[in-house]
């Protein structure tokens, strides 16, 4: 790692980068280290280092010194105890010569009766340090406090008082044999032997008692009083090696090389290192076991061995020691200079583990690896010298990284050395149970030791190399960090050796003298323009003139939708409806009724003219009425916002429109959202850069979380660093770009997405132009110079050289064909199709290349030079060169600009290019800076990016993706060809295996075969690269086209010569004709010609072609074609894509450099992962470092749940995918959605059967606001049905009926249920609404203000008796708390007495009288049963009447709602049983009411008598009146107001006389409705959904409880035949919703027994059967078959009734549907009813339907038949059918077979009904 970084980097990450470098090795399959220690000592290369270039802040690594360490778990100080002071010293070997084994011992026991307490004396004082450090504490003179360390409280430190003359000075030396102390404790005094004392102070020692092991502190003051622990009392004399007659000379230990590795890697060049005392007899020792080390530029963070903050504290206690060396330490040399006096400090160690196993919870063997030579540790407590000169010789500050074990003491120039335990803490592997490391794929025996693991990474490390290390180096900076450092190299001159380097040619020549030796030579004119060789030279003047052609068919970007942005808009908008529904209340759509937006863009100007131009392109702001067509342009501007110093301001303003908006909802767009997430607080470490934070300012500030009306909606190709343990986006809130797995989903588009995948897998392609590159070539001149100038950053080498390569490319290209053989082919190629392109046409179309510079200073200075060279060799005219500055707007020449407008054809005088996109087809070299490429989008024309500056700075997997991802892009699909597996986009290897023969090469891509083409390789078989690049002859490419794409199939041999292997076949690759690397034999690319003598046109190696290459004249198709990119070796190994199935190595990288791993151990991501499981994986395994804006966010403590803020989204999908085009549509879409949702679909039909010339003149005068009862009664009743509803369904015949024409009813087909008539209205502030509608003021009415309340409902039973069911029905009432005040309970207890009902004379407007009855099925969610603001908020009783088990869902979602359960045996029943039970009930209890109210002296005919019936369907009411006439003879108009149900209700219930009707009602509205229809503002007739209906007067007329359909119609015929009033409002009207779920929907018909699964559908005939026959027996209802087997079968059973209207059937005390063609004449049996008149009527049929006795024989001889006419009699049973046969004596008169009678089509435990058929005699 160069030395020239030291003191330049400046941030605290090389550990980090180390830790994870390391860890990657660890994990990477393909790295095998070599198994011998010898690979340590590294190539003995040397470079002089200056001292100036280093700068160690040794001040700023103590600042991070604890913050650091306790952050990150390592080593915790919090007791202000370094770990050696935590472990024991070694045992008294160390104070002996010997090295035998320590002597056991065995205390003496304690007196009876004394203290044994640890801590504590044995007469039971505390001696703790922690318990007397406040005490005063008395000494004799002489005496000093001293800390005493008790091996069973290693945590505490035990004073006493000790004579200081049995101490050693500070020197180590003159300490008295001997010992004498005090207890501080009890006071005893005069302890002559430190055995006694430590017995007296508890010491419970288990070696022999010595002072010098067992007393370790001087105990000192601090200022504040406070007695702490000082310095170490110094016992020996060895840690100080001060200069004796004995020393030896200084000689650089073997050992030293492996503990430190100087910067740049290698170390045998350093006459530097540690001297270690443990060198004796010459032998070597590795520490390997105690510590592995590097080194780093010096930099904040790191640990330093600067004295310890907490000895600081009281007398400023120094400790220099000294003393002669022992005697074994005679490895020494004579005359070696002794280092000053220095620090010892004790080095924090990781304490070891107790046990010597692995960390995992299996056993693993400890032999030593194979091969591995196991290092001897350095004893614990030996001293390390650090020579004085080491910064001086090494140049950096060595790192010693802790491995396994204790260190040693360190001794001497401690601040030159950093120490750290990020190394071990890789290994910290938490416990694994058996089932996780199953999850991992592991075993616990796969696992190794800590110090193998420890082990093979330092072999690893070792196995790295120069370059690699500078690599790793480079690596641990921020992209910030390694800018700064670039700029610093450039700024500071560091750079000019390299400058000067390049100044010269590679043929040594002065490249400036060159190149104006060129300019002279060539005058005054230039290159031409376009349409034109190189040679061919023009006038300045007359280059800036040419026009070129207008390109017709140039293929400029329209905007619009495509298919996949439509999908992922709508999953957007699926998404934000998921959260208005979750319940959280955390988003109410009903409440907003128009859409705002505003789009935060990183800081790039051409990025906001991109999206400013998308948005005005796509009409959004139009569309969302937020301006003016006219303005809409201008206006744009302020919804897109930089995010840079302004964005404030801008963001204040927005905030204002948010809040001043309640009704609106706003959307804050985050778009590329993962750059620059850093947190608003770090801002310390953000080195003053200007866009730190602002995101999170922005993003994260309180009003934007706040804000009920604003979703934030963030968008990114890269969402990594948004998905972390601390995200704040929900999981559930992503939403992932659709995977196009298959071609089918794309059929109709016509192009196809070209990603980062697709790029990996087209290197398997193996053609001959790969779209994904390594120039090596280039990368082996970079090695070599990056040997030469160890101290400059890559890049900045990098950049050189390729500014040179590019330079001499256009030399060697136009003048200096001498320059060819030194320039990289690749570049050749690039530079050759970039200035010859523009030359074959009269367009002058050419292509774009992208260098990418992330420096900006670079890239300027690569702008200048290139510009430069291009400029003096005359080249200004054919190609430009662009700095694509994110800072800056584009500047483009003004003779490009203008060519540009030619080509667009009809821009403004003053229109200038703005965006990449604008510069389709112009020949250019844009050179792209900035941090990070921040997604803009480039145009078709771009051809190549040259990616070589990007390098080992980027290795996370956001950096080097993004940076590809600049070409990712849309590619047409006529280049595509094949099956599903075009492209191999569905990843399917095996799909390929099992094609025949034939076309098992088959390429996937159109492939444009030269005709000739072998010469291709001829030509140029010694260029053939490493990597499979074929070069080729450039020459007259327009020859070599086909020019309609055609797919030939191969033969078997490719035809290539050596060098390119014919197995390498796949799928197709990009796209030119020509082959790109032009090889240094050939002289000139423009004078060889193809030989077609040599060639073969059935082989050879295939390209594709690009448009703009074809010959003159001829227009070719523009298909889009993914451009080249040539990447550098690091990145090209990274992203290519793995055999086996496996991922690109990119994908195991650290996602984003703002996150951490948090564990080492972890799953592998695999290939087939999806965005949604990636996601899922780094939210589990990655954690948002300090800096990071989400770190804030961490889990609440009690339940470990993470606060996701519940309104914001994330849109994730691949670079250039399209994602802004679908956010624009998501927003026009949520609008349209909101305006939805304020709308509703009602139904919107004219009336049926209408008749208007039948005014009868007792009908009341207009205007007039209830009906007269007198003249209502003189009214006939109408028996037609008007609702459209039934208009398939039977007429009733009336006498008007018999002189219709029976050719105009129309035979409409049944069989295909009509389509109804809808239309959308808005809602109004009285309507009725669904579970959706959320407000402020009905959420107390629609929700239970606690979950508590749930449980508040009570449920009651209510039994009375049915004479029409025969016996005792048991409903349930299930009653909110709330509503309880609505009911009557008895006094004992909560019986359910009955349910109060008003006074008829009661007057309040506050309230309706009637209790609202609405039944409902299968509508749960959909139903309109919030009726708050159609009652306008005022009291009304309302019961939901709903099935037994649908009672839990309905109670769910509306749990304030009074429900009325049906019983049980009603679950199947059809809405007749539902009307039936309400009405008995209501009966009952009116009953009930008006005799408590009786008690209580009202009269029973006070109690209101009336209840609603509503449908769960009707949403709004309307009053309408007919405007006055004008004086023209038009009709006049109806005027139409909403208004609310109350103001309805009320109205209805005002009328006079209300007891005397039985039934009021209002019609059904329809847009249709006239002036005409509303002559008569009451009408007799029926009515229909919404009824008033009075219980009192209807007592003896029933619903018939077994209806599935009409019983409305059968119910109002039988009131009005027993002379009751129906009275229908014709001034109100009543808007249904076409509700599209449950209600009165069909059975699903299906078999009893089900055979098999594929049955066809069973048609309505045959649900009826013959008795006793094989028939399919069905599952459904009885009733329900029959009522659907009549209305299709009137042609079998009454074919003399069919379109015979004059002859209708008759129907004794039933309405019933049997088909539209057949007329039914309603007739009653009851005596003293009214019936229409129907005498002379000769009835086609007769049909009797569960008669009951009031049907007698006398009453149907009243009646005439046509002869054949027929007959239908149905029964519950087949006895009860005979007896109906016989009571009725239908046989006098009809005529029976036996083959006629059928039941319905259910088995007999389901009751079928039976019936039979017959003829009239």
């Amino acid at each position: 790692m160069g030395n020239s970084y030291a003191g330049q980097l400046k941030s605290a990450q090389f550990e980090e980068a180390l830790h994870n470098s390391i860890e990657a090795s660890l994990r990477c399959s393909s790295v095998v280290p070599r198994p011998i220690f010898s690979q340590l000592y590294l190539d003995p290369d040397q470079h002089p280092f200056s001292s100036a270039d280093v700068k160690p802040k040794v001040e700023d690594l103590d600042k991070d010194l604890v913050h650091r360490y306790t952050q990150n778990g390592s080593l915790d100080f919090s007791n202000n105890l370094t770990v050696n002071e935590m472990e024991d010293d070694e045992d008294d070997e160390e104070m002996s010569d010997s090295n035998s084994p320590p002597i056991p011992y065995s205390q003496k026991p304690a007196p009876e009766g004394s203290c044994t307490t640890d801590g504590f004396c044995q007469a039971g004082k505390d001696l703790r340090l922690v318990s007397l450090c406040m005490e005063q504490i008395d000494i004799p003179a002489g005496f000093l406090l001293v800390g005493a360390k008790s091996p069973n409280l290693p945590e505490h430190i035990l004073v006493c008082a000790v004579d200081k003359r049995f101490l050693p000075d500070d020197h180590g030396k003159n300490a008295l044999l001997g010992f004498s102390g005090n207890c501080i404790g009890c006071g005893e005094r005069g302890f002559r032997y430190f055995t006694e004392f430590s017995n007296h102070i508890n010491l419970k020692l288990t070696t022999q008692p010595k002072k010098q092991k067992h007393l370790k502190y001087y105990l000192v003051r601090s200022s504040q009083g406070v007695l702490s622990k000082g310095p170490l009392i110094c016992w020996k004399e060895c840690r100080s090696r001060q200069s004796s007659a004995t020393c030896h000379s200084m000689k650089p230990n073997s050992s030293v090389s492996s503990t430190v590795t100087p910067e740049n890697g290698t170390a045998n060049g350093y006459k530097s290192g540690f001297i270690q005392t443990d060198a004796a007899n010459g032998n070597s020792s590795h520490g390997g076991k105690s510590s592995a080390s590097s080194s780093t530029p010096a930099r904040p963070g790191n640990y330093s061995l600067s004295p310890r903050p907490s000895y600081a504290s009281g007398d400023q206690a120094t400790m220099f020691i000294s003393g002669p060396p022992k005697k074994r330490h005679r490895g020494w040399y004579p005359g070696s200079p002794v280092p000053q006096p220095g620090l010892v400090v004790p080095v924090p160690t990781v304490r070891p583990l107790s046990r010597s196993e692995s960390l995992l919870s299996a056993p693993v063997p400890q032999t030593p690896l194979t091969g591995i030579l196991q290092p001897r540790p350095i004893p614990a407590g030996e001293t390390v010298i650090v020579p004085e000169n080491l910064l001086t010789n090494s140049g950096v500050r060595p790192v010693i990284l802790i491995g396994y074990g204790t260190l040693p003491y360190f001794y001497g120039n401690v601040g030159d050395i950093v120490v750290s335990p990020l190394l071990v803490n890789c290994y910290k592997i938490p416990q694994l149970e058996n089932k996780d490391l199953e999850h991992l794929g592991l075993t616990g025996s796969q696992l190794l030791s800590v110090e193998n693991m420890i082990l093979l990474t330092i072999q690893y490390l070792v196995r790295l190399g120069q370059h690699q290390s500078r690599a790793l180096a480079e690596s641990m900076l921020t992209t910030s960090e390694f800018l700064k450092e670039i700029s610093y190299e450039l700024i500071t001159g560091k750079v000019s050796f390299l400058a000067s380097h390049f100044k010269t040619t590679s043929l040594g020549d002065d490249l400036d003298k060159l190149l104006d030796k060129m300019q002279q030579r060539r005058g005054e004119s230039v290159v031409t323009p376009f349409n034109g060789d190189l040679h061919e030279c023009v006038s300045a003047q007359e280059a800036a003139a040419m026009i070129p052609t207008q390109n017709l068919d140039l293929d400029i970007e329209t905007f619009q939708i495509y298919q996949p942005q439509l999908t992922v808009a709508r999953k957007l908008l699926s998404q934000v409806c998921a959260i208005a529904d979750s319940g959280s209340q955390s988003l109410d759509l009903g409440h907003f009724s128009k859409v705002d937006f505003i789009i935060i863009v990183p800081r790039s100007e051409v990025l906001v003219q991109q999206t400013l131009q998308r948005i005005r392109q796509s009409g959004v702001l139009v569309d969302l009425g937020l301006e003016e067509n006219g303005t809409a342009y201008q206006r744009a501007e302020k919804y897109v916002v930089r995010l840079d110093n302004e964005i404030q301001t801008k963001f204040e303003v927005f905030m204002r429109r948010v809040k001043q908006n309640p009704y609106t909802l706003f959307v804050l767009v985050h778009d590329n959202s993962h750059v620059e997430l850093t947190s608003v607080i770090s801002g310390s470490l953000s080195h003053g850069e200007p866009s730190h934070g602002l995101a999170d300012r922005v993003i994260n500030c309180r009003e934007v979380l706040e804000a009920f009306n604003l979703l934030v909606l963030q968008v990114s190709s890269f969402p990594y660093t948004l998905q972390t343990q601390q995200s704040r986006i929900s999981s559930s809130n992503e939403v992932h770009w659709i995977q196009l797995d298959n071609m089918e989903d794309m059929s109709c588009e016509e192009k196809l997405y070209f990603g980062l995948n697709e790029y990996s897998k087209s290197l398997q392609w193996g053609i001959t132009s790969p779209l994904l590159r390594c120039d090596e070539t280039f990368e082996k001149m970079v090695n070599t110079l990056l040997e030469r100038y160890p101290r400059l950053h890559s890049m900045v080498v990098r950049c050189y050289l390729l500014i040179q390569q590019y330079s001499e490319a256009l030399m060697a290209l136009t003048t200096m064909a001498s320059l060819r053989d030194h320039s990289t082919p690749e570049t050749l190629s690039i530079m050759d199709d970039l200035i010859s392109s523009p030359g074959k046409t009269r367009s002058g179309r050419g292509h774009m290349l992208i260098i990418r510079v992330p420096s900006v200073q670079l890239a300027m200075l690569a702008k200048e030079r290139l510009q430069e060279v291009r400029d003096k060799l005359g080249l200004q005219y054919r190609f430009e060169i662009i700095l694509g500055n994110p800072a800056s707007e584009l500047s483009v020449a003004t003779h490009f600009v203008a060519r540009l407008k030619t080509w667009r054809g009809n821009e403004p005088e003053e229109w200038t290019p703005r965006t990449y996109q604008d510069l389709e087809g112009l020949p250019c070299i844009v050179i792209l800076t900035g941090k990070d490429p921040l997604g803009e989008t480039f145009p078709r024309s771009l051809k190549y990016c040259d990616l070589r500056l990007i390098d080992s700075s980027y290795l996370t997997r956001t950096a080097l993706e993004q940076e590809v991802g600049l070409a990712c892009c849309y590619v047409s699909k006529e280049v595509i060809r094949g099956p599903a597996v075009a492209l191999d986009l569905s990843g399917k290897e095996q799909e390929r295996a099992t094609t025949s023969e034939n076309d098992s090469d088959e390429l996937l891509i159109d492939l444009e075969r030269p005709q000739s083409n072998s010469s291709a390789v001829t030509g140029t078989s010694g260029s053939i690269m490493e990597n499979g690049v074929s070069s080729s002859s450039a020459a007259d490419r327009s020859q070599k086209l086909s020019l309609t794409p055609s797919f030939q199939s191969p033969a078997n041999s490719m035809g290539l010569d050596e060098g390119v292997s014919a197995g390498t076949g796949g799928a197709g690759e990009t796209l030119k004709q020509e082959c790109d690397s032009l090889g240094p034999q050939m002289a000139s690319s423009t004078t060889s010609k193809p030989s077609s003598s040599s060639s073969s046109s059935s082989s050879g190696p295939r390209a594709l072609s690009w448009p703009g290459q074809l010959p003159q004249g001829c227009r070719g198709l523009h298909a889009a074609l993914p451009p080249i990119v040539i990447l550098s070796k690091a990145a090209y190994s990274l992203l290519g894509s793995q055999r086996g199935g496996k991922p690109p190595a990119s994908s195991s990288l650290l996602p984003h450099a703002d996150v951490a791993w948090v564990s080492s151990l972890r799953p592998l991501l695999h290939k087939d992962m999806s965005s949604e499981e990636q996601s899922l994986y780094y939210r589990q395994w990655t954690s948002a470092r300090q800096h990071h804006a989400d770190f804030s966010n961490q889990p609440d403590p009690a339940s470990g749940a993470r606060a996701c803020h519940p309104r914001r989204l994330l849109l994730t999908g691949p670079p250039q995918v399209g994602k802004t085009g679908s956010y624009l549509q998501f927003l026009r879409i949520l609008f349209r959605m909101l305006i939805r949702l304020l709308e509703v679909d009602v139904y919107d039909e004219g009336e049926i059967n209408a008749d208007h010339s039948e005014c009868s003149g007792v009908s009341q005068a207009e205007g007039e606001p209830w009906p007269d009862i007198e003249s209502f009664s003189k009214m006939p009743f109408d028996v037609s049905v008007h609702d459209p509803k039934y208009s398939l369904m039977s007429l009733v015949y009336t006498e008007k009926l018999a002189g219709v024409k029976q050719e105009a009813i129309k035979d409409s087909k049944v069989e295909e249920p009509r389509k109804r008539g809808t239309v959308s209205m808005m809602l109004t502030k009285y309507a009725a609404y669904n579970t959706f509608h959320h407000c402020e003021q009905c959420h107390q009415y629609m929700d239970c203000t606690s979950a508590s309340q749930m449980s508040d409902s009570t449920l009651h039973a209510f039994t009375f008796s049915s004479s029409m069911l025969g016996e005792e029905v048991q409903l349930y009432f299930i009653i909110p708390k709330s509503k309880e005040s609505h009911f009557v309970f008895s006094k004992q207890g909560k019986h359910l007495e009955s349910m109060r009902l008003p006074l008829v004379s009661d007057k309040n407007l506050n309230a309706v009288k009637s209790p609202i009855f609405t039944p409902s099925s299968g509508r749960h969610e959909h139903g309109l049963l919030n009726l708050f603001h159609a009652m306008e908020g005022i009291s009304h009783l309302h019961l939901l009447v709903v099935k037994e088990y649908e009672m839990p869902l309905y109670r769910k979602y509306w749990p304030n709602h009074i429900m009325l359960v049906l019983p049980g045996m009603f679950n199947n029943a059809g809405v007749g049983a539902a009307r039936f039970l309400i009405k008995e009930l209501s009966y009952h209890n009116l009953e009930l009411e008006r005799n408590r109210l009786e008690e209580l002296g009202v009269k029973r005919q006070c109690v209101w008598p009336f209840i609603v019936v509503m449908d769960d369907s009707c949403v709004l009411w309307n009053i309408h009146s007919v405007q006055d006439q004008t004086s023209q003879p038009m009709e006049a108009g109806v005027s139409s107001k909403n208004v609310s149900l109350k103001s309805v209700l009320q109205h209805i219930e005002a009328t006079p006389k209300i007891i005397h009707y039985a039934i009021l009602g209002i019609q059904k509205w329809s847009s249709k409705l006239t002036s005409q229809s509303l002559k008569a503002p009451f009408s007799r007739c029926h009515v229909h959904d919404f009824i008033l209906l009075n219980i009192d007067l209807t007592q003896n007329v029933q619903y018939d409880f077994n209806r599935y359909f009409c019983e409305d119609v059968d119910f109002n015929l039988r009131t009005n035949s027993s002379g009751l009033l129906i009275c229908r409002f014709n001034n109100f009207s009543l808007m249904k919703k076409h509700v599209q779920v449950g209600g009165q929907r069909d059975f699903i018909i299906k078999p009893k027994i089900m055979v098999s699964e594929s049955l066809a559908p069973i048609l309505p005939l045959q649900y009826v059967c013959a008795p006793d026959s094989e028939h399919t027996l069905l599952a459904a209802p009885a009733q329900f078959l029959l009522e659907k087997f009549l209305q299709h079968a009137s042609y079998k059973l009454f074919p003399k009734a069919i379109h015979n209207f004059k002859s209708p059937v008759l129907a004794i005390d039933c309405y019933l549907n049997i088909g539209p063609e057949v007329a039914i004449c309603y007739i009653s049996s009851r005596p003293h009813s009214s019936n229409v008149n129907c005498e002379g009527v000769f009835f086609s049929g007769l049909l009797l339907y569960l008669c009951d006795s009031f049907v007698g024989a006398d009453l149907l001889k009243k009646f005439k038949f046509l002869k054949g006419a027929t007959l239908c009699v149905i029964c519950q049973d087949r006895s009860s059918l005979r007896q109906t046969i016989v009571r009725l004596e239908l046989e006098d008169e009809w005529q029976f077979r036996l083959r006629d009678e059928f039941q319905t089509a259910n088995s007999s435990d389901d009751k079928p009904l039976y019936f039979l058929t017959g003829r009239h005699v």
